[in-house]
Parts: structure tokens; C-alpha cells; sequence
């Protein structure tokens, strides 16, 4: 079956040309939101993200012209895939286990926001390339292999600087929580 049949049945509802669809570009799909993720999140994402190119697909056939199928799909996968990077930005990198601050009524005091700031600004204060591990990691959502990969160092490495990074954002933030606390 070509495109532009498998198209034309897709703008009537036929569930069968989705399917065609699926199995015709999904490695095409799944190959596109890969390398916009690259490496950033689970299987499950990816999967996800492919998933919901084709949804998109199916909501917005009836717009849709045979000759331009595999640009669209390939502009679907890339937006869909850099608005999945953007909600994960979104949410606060760092597990909330990592920086373990003493109790103290001033500090749970200030709004989100601000921690928030004070998180984003102690990150943003780790020299290289230690800062740089540091967002990959929990911003970017990358793994210890794909990271010491792509920054061309030894896992084991990687892991130390970690441990040393989270290391140093604790006694940061501690710091200010006691500077906040004589204030």
C-alpha cells in the first residue's frame, strides 16, 4: 500500500492505515526523538514520545498531503521530542534525597522559588567540568555510561565527580542555611 492510499484511508478512519504507518516509519520516528533525546531518558520515553507522533498523526491526517508525510512525521518527532525535554527541565533536577539540609524553621520558610534560585545558583557554581556532569546527569537525565561517552572520560570518573559535586552543593547550601540562620 502506498503513502497516499494509506493516507487517504487514515483521513477516512481507518485504524489499519495507522498501522501501516506504525510499522512503516516507526524505526524512522523512534530514530529522529533518539537523537533529540539522546540518551537523556528512559526507554519508556522514547517510546512515549513515538507513540504520540503518530497520535498526532491520526488527529491531524485530514491536513495532511501524501508528498510532505515523512517531513511532517519527522517535524512531529522533533517538536514532540524537544517538548518532552522541556517538561522534564521543568521539574526540579535533583532528587530530593541528594541534599539532605538540617531542619530549621528559617529555611523552610522561603518559597519554592528561592530554593529553587539557591539550587540553580550553587549548581551553577561547580567549575568545570563538574558542573557540566552535574546537568547531565540530573538535568539532562543522561547515564554515567552515555555521559563519560560523550565527555570522553571513565565512568568511575564520572561517578567520583559526582559524588564530589553533590558533596560541595551540600556544604553550600548548608552554609547558607546557617548564614540565614544568624541573620
Amino acid at each position: 500500500m502506498t503513502d497516499a492510499k494509506a493516507l487517504a484511508l487514515l483521513q477516512k478512519g481507518e485504524q489499519e492505515a495507522l498501522e501501516v504507518f506504525i510499522d512503516r516509519y516507526s524505526a524512522y520516528v523512534g530514530s529522529i526523538v533518539n537523537s533529540v533525546l539522546q540518551g537523556s531518558m528512559s526507554r519508556a520515553d522514547l517510546e512515549e514520545v513515538t507513540a504520540d507522533v503518530f497520535v498526532t498523526l491520526w488527529k491531524r491526517a485530514d491536513a495532511l498531503v501524501p508528498l510532505n508525510l515523512k517531513g511532517y512525521l519527522s517535524r512531529t518527532a522533533r517538536s514532540l521530542a524537544l517538548r518532552k525535554l522541556r517538561e522534564r527541565k521543568r521539574e526540579l533536577p535533583l532528587e530530593d534525597d541528594i541534599l539532605i539540609l538540617p531542619e530549621d524553621a528559617l529555611i523552610e520558610k522561603l518559597d519554592r522559588r528561592e530554593r529553587d534560585r539557591l539550587v540553580r545558583e550553587a549548581v551553577l557554581s561547580l567549575p568545570q567540568p563538574d558542573r557540566e556532569i552535574f546537568l547531565r546527569f540530573y538535568y539532562y537525565c543522561q547515564s554515567i555510561p552515555v555521559i563519560a561517552e560523550k565527555m570522553r572520560m571513565n565512568p568511575s570518573t564520572v561517578k567520583t565527580r559526582l559524588r564530589r559535586g553533590r558533596e560541595k552543593l551540600r556544604q553550600q547550601l548548608t552554609g547558607f542555611e546557617c548564614l540565614k540562620g544568624d541573620g
